[in-house]
């Protein structure tokens, strides 16, 4: 999972779940009334999740405005969803006639790979290649878009597009490091270093939310400092054994630990969810966030009165990482070659300038064509990790509901559990499933 849409939130209630079903499952009305007229190429049925103010919603709006320029007989049906909708009932809505003709969606093989391994997502090959889409999207970034016959990923079929990067990096609050005379670090010991400063002066340094995904993406990042590529791909492509004793699992949970021990990390985190980390950062009651570029456009906007900048997390060569979430096109879907304009349309340098404007990651626009000064910051950054191949996806990929494994192995850590335990609890869901996925 990637971005505040796809780790905001963990698995409701039952009845909520239901609500959700029935929600997704009621017709359509949204920009422009029924669509009674879908799969007559004349409607256009379309949902994504993003918030309208960010970058990829405005990114959006503004591909639909210009897809209605260029196809003025063809009514678009906007539904504006939320994650955790689509998440959880996506399977159920593919395989009915309430499909939507094109869809975002979360990539990774529990996401993505699982609805095309289910025969619910349109191959889309032969489109990607016809239209240049391949051309654009880096080897790297199309990992999450292309899938095996058991929906796996960095196969060779096309069952989606992003349009965007994301990946996890470090923000600093400049104001506060130069109030406590703290060096901004540009190594690990000069982190832990900074850490013990702010400690010392009565501040806690670490911003972190126990009851959503920065507190795993800590895990997982203290886990690639020790980590090569081989062991990613073992974890994350399953193409080797992986021992959850071995010493990247067994650092990351230690320095966990000594870091909440040493009050780097608040206990009392421990409920929080992600946009309450981000106020941490925004309030400056913390002086150091590690989270995603997806933070970074709301952070332009809400921060006035201080000075921040973002670097490299100093301790691992890796980072968390990947193209974005992906479009997609259900097999029920009635007006595919709509969906495939569309996505073209995302594709085009107009949307993806906008992306880079906003302060996202484009996948087809250089950072020099970027007038702001801070995105173009963020899209060399991103071109840096794909180019030394530094993005390492995301700890919860490999396992269908490994979310909220990580979720409660984090959790357990803040709480005070023993270090064997939580490993033991990481290791159970993945080692029953990779016996048993052939």
């Amino acid at each position: 999972m990637n971005n505040p849409r796809t780790r905001s939130s963990l698995r409701r209630r039952p009845l909520l779940l239901a609500l959700s079903a029935v929600a997704l499952l009621a017709p359509l009305t949204a920009c422009g009334g029924s669509d009674s007229a879908a799969g007559d190429g004349k409607t256009l049925r379309l949902w994504h999740y993003e918030d309208k103010d960010g970058a990829l919603g405005k990114a959006w709006a503004a591909a639909i405005t210009e897809f209605k320029r260029t196809h003025p007989d063809v009514k678009v049906v906007f539904e504006q969803k939320t994650f955790d909708q689509i998440q959880q009932n996506a399977g159920m809505i593919l395989n009915s006639d309430k499909a939507p003709d094109v869809m975002e969606y979360n990539k990774g093989n529990a996401t993505t790979g699982l609805l095309a391994k289910q025969g619910l997502l349109t191959d889309l090959t032969s489109v990607v290649k016809d239209r240049g889409w391949d051309t654009k999207i880096s080897d790297s970034a199309s990992v999450t878009a292309r899938y095996d016959k058991n929906g796996e990923m960095g196969g060779d079929t096309w069952y989606g597009v992003p349009n965007y990067g994301e990946f996890v990096l470090t923000y600093y609050n400049d104001d506060l490091f130069k109030k406590y005379h703290v060096t901004k670090p540009t190594d690990f010991a000069g982190f832990e270093a900074a850490l013990a400063k702010f400690k010392a002066a009565g501040v806690t340094p670490l911003a972190n939310a126990g009851n959503d995904h920065p507190a795993m993406h800590w895990l997982y990042l203290l886990a690639l400092s020790k980590a090569d590529q081989k062991w990613v791909d073992d974890y994350q492509r399953y193409q080797g054994k992986v021992d959850f004793h071995g010493p990247e699992m067994t650092y990351a949970v230690n320095k966990f630990k000594e870091w909440v021990d040493k009050g780097y990390f608040d206990k009392k985190d421990v409920g929080l969810k992600g946009t309450d980390m981000t106020e941490q950062f925004v309030s400056q009651k913390r002086p150091i966030m590690v989270g995603g570029n997806w933070w970074f456009g709301g952070l332009t906007t809400d921060i006035k009165d201080f000075r921040w900048s973002t670097a490299p997390y100093p301790g691992s060569r890796m980072t968390l990482g990947a193209g974005g979430n992906n479009w997609v096109v259900p097999t029920k879907a009635k007006n595919k070659k709509l969906a495939e304009d569309f996505i073209d349309i995302t594709m085009s340098p107009k949307i993806q300038k906008l992306i880079g404007e906003e302060g996202n990651v484009p996948l087809a626009a250089k950072a020099d064509e970027i007038t702001n000064p801070k995105s173009r910051q963020l899209i060399n950054a991103f071109d840096q990790d794909q180019a030394s191949g530094g993005l390492a996806f995301y700890p919860d990929w490999p396992v269908a509901g490994y979310f909220d494994t990580w979720l409660a192995a984090t959790q357990n850590l803040m709480n005070g559990g023993k270090t064997d335990a939580v490993l033991d609890q990481l290791a159970a869901p993945y080692e029953k499933y990779t016996a048993t996925r052939h």
